[in-house]
């Protein structure tokens, strides 16, 4: 269930509807799959609209696993997620906003 009040997003893949959260730990596994060296890079490669679809991939499975869900890459490659690539994007959007709002800014 997506709670905007604790950073939860949900995400429909392959038709079930799965939670993800950016834990610490799933923010450090994505700086080192990304390749950037601080938060504060990984937010502006975001901001800037300089990312690909395998940083969005990337961002989706670390919010997975931060939701709970211990899947890998490869686990993703052939799965249709809800809305196909844009829909993808929006939700890995949503996800890292959310990991960064102070509480009393979260709205749902």
């Amino acid at each position: 269930m997506e709670n905007p009040w604790s950073g939860v997003v949900q995400i429909e893949i392959d038709g079930v509807k799965r939670p993800m959260s950016l834990t610490l730990g799933a923010l450090a596994e994505l700086e080192v799959d990304l390749g950037e060296d601080t938060l504060v890079a990984l937010v502006e490669r975001f901001e800037s609209g300089g990312f690909s679809s395998s940083d969005v991939l990337g961002l989706i499975v670390a919010g997975l696993r931060g939701g709970g869900w211990e899947v890998e890459r490869a686990d993703l490659l052939a799965a249709e997620v809800s809305g196909g690539p844009m829909g993808a994007a929006k939700v890995a959007a949503r996800l890292l906003a959310r990991a960064f709002l102070l509480p009393e800014e979260r709205r749902a």
